[in-house]
């Protein structure tokens, strides 16, 4: 690739250069590599019809898709649906652990949601756009509410969630209509007030989540974020998701 110069500093660069492809090789291979994104491939299945190393398909994935995935609404509108889905928390690939170690498809020590789940927020509007949040572990909080969804939440907006009391505090404290489903009374719909749009898009995700036996809650915005790519079906080639890849932020 052509580079420049700095006429200021004296440093080179080059079109990459600053974005999530700087200094990644084998070039010929990326197109190849981003269709198995596109099909929802393993790592060793990505690498096996790549031709490059498990290894490397590993951190190609967790080089393109975080890339890509900063193709996201600005702004949700009209009706707006939030819930948010847990999974149990996971260290799979580190080298210390900080709780003690556990079999794969291991359980929790207490019942209920706690601080041993990772909790996924989910934002989506009724034209089909989504936003997706990593809140950290156990129930999300107003406070977190107010820092992921009222940048994205317009004021005539209407947000629909269930009956969660964090819901309720955001929505008096950012100004916003708000109506609540009482879903664990077994309410599902009151008219065109539910939430099965997000419920919804949870499913898809979980159950598309099964191929990966497993991730690391280090990685679970980037799956979430991939997911979001595929639903929304506007990268559709390997090219359009190269250069969002590659896009600076």
């Amino acid at each position: 690739m052509q580079r420049f110069r700095c006429l200021g500093c004296g440093r080179s660069y080059n079109a990459l250069t600053g974005t999530p492809l700087a200094r990644l090789r084998k070039k010929e291979c990326w197109l190849p590599f981003l269709q198995s994104i596109l099909e929802s491939r393993t790592v060793r299945d990505a690498a096996r019809v790549t031709g490059v190393h498990r290894t490397t398909s590993f951190r190609w994935r967790h080089r393109f898709v975080p890339g890509a995935m900063r193709d996201r609404p600005a702004m949700l509108t009209a009706i707006v649906e939030a819930d948010e889905t847990y999974r149990l928390e996971s260290q799979k690939g580190s080298r210390n652990l900080t709780r003690r170690p556990r079999k794969r498809g291991g359980v929790a020590t207490r019942r209920g949601i706690n601080r041993e789940y990772d909790c996924l927020l989910i934002a989506r509007d009724r034209n089909g756009q989504t936003l997706d949040f990593h809140t950290g572990r156990g129930q999300v909080t107003a406070a977190q509410l107010h820092a992921c969804l009222k940048p994205v939440l317009p004021a005539d907006v209407l947000l629909i969630s269930d009956g969660a009391a964090a819901y309720r505090r955001f929505a008096v404290q950012a100004g916003i209509t708000h109506e609540a489903v009482n879903v664990t009374a077994g309410v599902r719909a009151r008219g065109a007030i539910h939430i099965q749009n997000v419920n919804s898009w949870h499913s898809r995700f979980k159950s598309w989540l099964v191929r990966f036996r497993g991730i690391a809650s280090r990685y679970l915005i980037n799956y979430s974020g991939w997911q979001r790519l595929l639903d929304a079906r506007r990268l559709t080639t390997p090219a359009h998701l190269l250069c969002a890849a590659a896009r600076l932020g």
